[in-house]
């Protein structure tokens, strides 16, 4: 039931800031909301009374990006879509899509990058073009980060492609030995110079670990898609695991192909639609080989748009293998998430390890699994 203040909220917001004097908003958060919407929608009065957003002293464009994160922050994902589609259709604020000039000019970073993967489907030729640098960018970025955050965790003294600081014949890597200074074979002498010795962690040889990351694309996701696109080119270069990525709303798309390139993974991904994360977790339960050496890393809001009871069968099956399930709510810097909680508690009563996480935590929770 909607209460009397909660009401009046309502009515501020549709007013607008014409009814300031007569109705006050009663946080924080609602004023921004209001901020937002009347950026957009006071296009509609005429330039005598038309107010720019945030006082106007900022240029143009990044104005237009910094509103589109406020929608995406504030608003549920069906108004923030209508709140842009109005700002594209409606009011023309095509400038993030039409002018590469513009776009060349933006300080490549994270919010930048998901507003570009928010509205790829709309850009086309050099915008895209030059979108698509942008994301190469930024991922290149990430990709250093977290790939010294991998290092720098458990998973990463497990590496043994990584040299080792314990110089030592135990730990002499022979064959990367080898091969590293077969440039350097003396013809003549008929025997192998070695300028450079190489050396590994002390990790006994096993069969590699089975990594499946399985990534919901609703857009309230689209950080943690960003995370798990270039966790998983980073894992797909560790000798001790092999990768498979999917992406899924109501369809499932196999993307472990194009997992080493995570600018391709990220431009392949269409935000928004249903969500059948049931139908995902049978298609991952189908890759599975060996279920004792297997991690399914399952990345979602956990919102299901289909049959609960088959999600539930289906990750009881995968827990019951022996196969580890691990349902990531999300996945970043920040790992603030916003989730189902009740299926994230049946997961969990299933014997799921349920939580927000870190790329750098997950990468010490699987090292964690690993030794185990």
């Amino acid at each position: 039931m909607i209460t009397h203040g909660a009401a009046l909220n309502r009515w501020r917001l549709v007013l607008g800031k014409s009814a300031e004097a007569s109705i006050s908003l009663t946080d924080g958060q609602l004023a921004r909301m209001d901020d937002a919407l009347d950026f957009l929608y006071n296009r509609e009065a005429g330039p005598d009374v038309r107010r720019d957003w945030a006082g106007g002293q900022e240029e143009s464009q990044p104005t237009v990006i910094r509103w589109l994160n406020e929608v995406r922050e504030l608003f549920p994902q069906e108004t923030a879509e209508i709140l842009q589609r109005h700002a594209l259709d409606r009011y023309q604020l095509t400038a993030l899509l039409t002018d590469q000039e513009v776009l060349e000019k933006m300080e490549p970073d994270e919010s930048l990058l998901e507003t570009i993967l928010s509205l790829k489907g709309m850009m086309k030729g050099p915008v895209l073009d030059a979108a698509r640098r942008i994301v190469e960018r930024v991922v290149a970025q990430l990709t250093a980060k977290m790939q010294h955050d991998i290092r720098r965790s458990a998973l990463g003294k497990l590496d043994r492609s990584s040299r080792s600081a314990v110089r030592t014949l135990r730990n002499l890597d022979i064959k990367r030995t080898i091969r590293k200074n077969l440039a350097h074979y003396d013809q003549e002498n008929q025997h192998l110079v070695l300028e450079q010795l190489y050396f590994s962690g002390r990790v006994q040889r096993h069969t590699p670990w089975h990594v499946i990351i399985a990534v919901d694309e609703s857009g309230s996701m689209l950080p943690s898609i960003i995370h798990s696109a270039v966790m998983a080119g980073i894992f797909a270069k560790l000798p001790m695991l092999t990768t498979h990525l999917v992406i899924f709303d109501t369809a499932v798309v196999d993307l472990t192909d194009r997992m080493d390139d995570p600018v391709e993974t990220l431009m392949s991904v269409q935000l928004g639609g249903g969500t059948d994360i049931a139908k995902a977790m049978a298609y991952c339960q189908g890759l599975i080989a060996q279920p004792r050496r297997t991690m399914v890393v399952l990345v979602s809001d956990l919102c299901e748009g289909s049959s609960r009871q088959d999600l539930y069968r289906t990750c009881h099956n995968i827990v019951e293998s022996g196969a580890r399930l691990i349902a990531l709510t999300a996945l970043n810097e920040q790992a603030s998430p916003d989730y189902d909680r009740t299926t994230a508690q049946t997961l969990a009563d299933l014997g799921a390890h349920v939580g927000a996480m870190t790329p750098e935590r997950l990468a010490d929770f699987m090292a964690g699994i690993m030794r185990t």
